[in-house]
């Protein structure tokens, strides 16, 4: 059976309006606002079962009717997801939770969940024809985005801050990409992006600036569900710089209930961490406000969660509400002492970001947000050795 992507469009998350899939397409101009792909769920779930996914051989491509490359030549990959869902049992017994796993994104290509949203977009441009990609990064998504132009064949421009882990300078430079180390965060570089995609016409692939990188990612919350017996945990608690997870996962949820694949229609409470030296979402969603203020003068060794405020700010705040979630901060110390926890407890060197999510659960729980016997998932996004 030939495969088939059943994206229709993509639509604004402000205002609603709809643009075609079958060009190149950004973000909504009007509204400065992110676009998100739709699907024609009702013909989706006549012509595939959720059990035929299983069968097909592993990776993020399997879920190709839910992604949005209509050409399968077009498709560039590197043998990216089906990642681990692993249970941590001595770290839960020492926490007291019956039911704690770790969505294990560090053994993806390039050794980040990266990988995922990168291979869906350059697949994307691909298929519209396009050869030349610049990106703002402060590290992973960068040489993501390096590997993956290589392999696709494409230009690939890179503004690192000089902050960047050194591992993710040096592998963006040797598989081929042109990198501009930049002095100061990812804002920075981000204007530079900007600016180079108005003077030159280069594509710019930064977060949330064009809509594919998102779909990429929702497909660690298909395969959560699948790992689960299609039942969804009670809590995601994920790492948030960008936040093109956390929103793409919450969007797969979505997706998952139209598709009437779930056992239970029941949500999971998306917590989003942040580091308390860029924690943005934390103080707006702690204001109760629906828009983040940049944060001044950020730091944190966790260096993807380095991100004074997202593009997305509105939608991550949108998804933690509707989730009744919340969004949490954690000093770069008790980043340390997680992720040295975690490695000795369970054998996993997580990345600072990674880490940072078991920090924030150790404050969830001794704040009475999560009880012993809830299904609770969180999140190594990159593989420690890149920060050392």
């Amino acid at each position: 059976m030939a495969k088939t992507s059943y994206l229709i469009d993509l639509s604004c998350t402000t205002c609603g309006k709809h643009f075609p899939s079958n060009q190149p397409q950004t973000y909504c101009h009007d509204c400065n606002a992110t676009l998100l792909a739709n699907y024609d769920f009702t013909r989706l779930k006549q012509a595939v079962d959720r059990d035929q996914f299983r069968c097909r051989p592993k990776g993020m491509w399997r879920w190709y009717e839910c992604l949005p490359v209509r050409k399968a030549h077009s498709i560039v990959t590197l043998g990216e997801g089906d990642t681990p869902l692993l249970r941590l049992t001595r770290l839960g017994h020492t926490l007291g939770l019956l039911n704690l796993y770790i969505k294990e994104e560090g053994i993806n290509p390039t050794g980040s969940f990266k990988a995922r949203g990168v291979a869906c977009a350059v697949s994307k441009a691909q298929e519209h024809g396009i050869t030349k990609l610049v990106i703002p990064s402060a590290g992973n998504a960068g040489g993501a985005l390096a590997a993956y132009a290589a392999q696709a064949g494409m230009d690939a421009l890179i503004y690192m801050p000089k902050s960047s882990p050194n591992s993710n300078i040096s592998e963006s430079i040797i598989t081929g990409a042109r990198v501009e180390l930049v002095d100061g965060l990812i804002d920075q570089a981000g204007k530079l992006a900007n600016l180079k995609t108005e003077q030159d016409g280069w594509f710019n692939m930064a977060t949330f600036k064009e809509p594919y990188r998102v779909e990429g990612k929702k497909i660690m919350g298909y395969e959560i569900a699948e790992s689960l017996g299609w039942r969804l945990p009670d809590v995601i608690i994920y790492p948030t710089g960008g936040g093109t997870g956390l929103v793409g996962m919450w969007k797969a949820f979505q997706e998952l209930a139209s598709l009437s694949w779930l056992e239970e229609r029941s949500m999971p409470r998306m917590m989003a961490v942040q580091a308390e030296g860029c924690a943005p979402v934390v103080k707006a969603f702690d204001s109760g406000v629906t828009f983040c203020e940049p944060w001044i003068d950020a730091q944190t060794i966790a260096t993807g969660l380095c991100v004074p405020k997202s593009f997305a700010d509105q939608l991550i705040l949108r998804d933690i509400q509707e989730s009744n979630g919340m969004a949490i901060s954690v000093s770069d110390e008790e980043i340390r002492q997680w992720q040295g926890q975690l490695a000795r407890t369970e054998g996993l060197f997580a990345c600072p970001e990674g880490a940072a999510t078991l920090a924030g659960l150790v404050k969830l729980i001794h704040q009475g947000s999560i009880s012993k016997d809830e299904t609770v998932v969180i999140f190594n996004t990159a593989s420690g050795i890149k920060y050392n």
